[in-house]
């Protein structure tokens, strides 16, 4: 809501910047959710993972051209303002924070070890895919393989439910999406395509 609002509210002639301000507006939630106690410490380790995993991704990707921010910012550290890290950090509350509230659990689970080389795969690919062939479509689909049998459970007013691993994945992918196309729209950073006016993000993000 903070990047619509700004995009449609916020004065051109401020001096302080749009991105700084998501910036700090970013980091006074991050302290209110813990003051308030909605995100434990631990959970808050994990967000900080996801902050500087996501700000690391974005100077690389941004170096690349795969898309850029439009807008001034002093708080950024090359062309990458540093709100872009609480973009990564949301995500990684949101599955801090719901993998508590609804316990989750999973079912053939496969081997930790080809979990592992799984992901070492995809962020492989992330970086290399600029120089190397693109194995996104071919490591989506071992992934499901991978999976295909993984139920994941959760409890909803106290009973047990489950759903296909695979499902759920699908519909985080599916969210992100819809963020993505409100997160563009507010030019929070624009994709190539978008640069001449916005237009929808491809729905082949879902599986990238």
């Amino acid at each position: 809501m903070l990047l619509l609002g700004t995009h449609l509210f916020y004065p051109d002639n401020a001096m302080l910047a749009r991105y700084d301000f998501l910036t700090l507006a970013a980091c006074a939630i991050q302290i209110a959710m813990l003051v308030a106690r909605l995100e434990t410490v631990d959970e808050a380790k994990v967000i900080i993972a996801f902050h500087v995993v996501g700000t690391v991704m974005e100077l690389f990707k941004t170096a690349h051209g795969s898309w850029i921010y439009p807008e001034a910012a002093f708080l950024r550290i090359g062309g990458v303002p540093l709100f872009s890290g609480f973009m990564y950090a949301a995500v990684g509350s949101y599955i801090a924070r719901i993998w508590r509230i609804f316990d989750f659990r999973f079912s053939h689970y496969p081997r930790r070890g080809w979990t592992v080389l799984l992901a070492i795969a995809i962020y492989v690919n992330f970086f290399a895919h600029h120089w190397l062939p693109d194995l996104r479509i071919f490591l989506f689909c071992v992934g499901g393989l991978l999976f295909w049998r993984t139920r994941i459970w959760f409890r909803v007013w106290r009973e047990d439910r489950c759903m296909p691993l695979v499902i759920g994945w699908l519909l985080v992918a599916l969210f992100i999406w819809f963020a993505e196309n409100l997160a563009t729209f507010s030019n929070a950073w624009l994709y190539p395509s978008q640069k001449e006016g916005w237009t929808l993000v491809s729905p082949a993000k879902l599986c990238k």
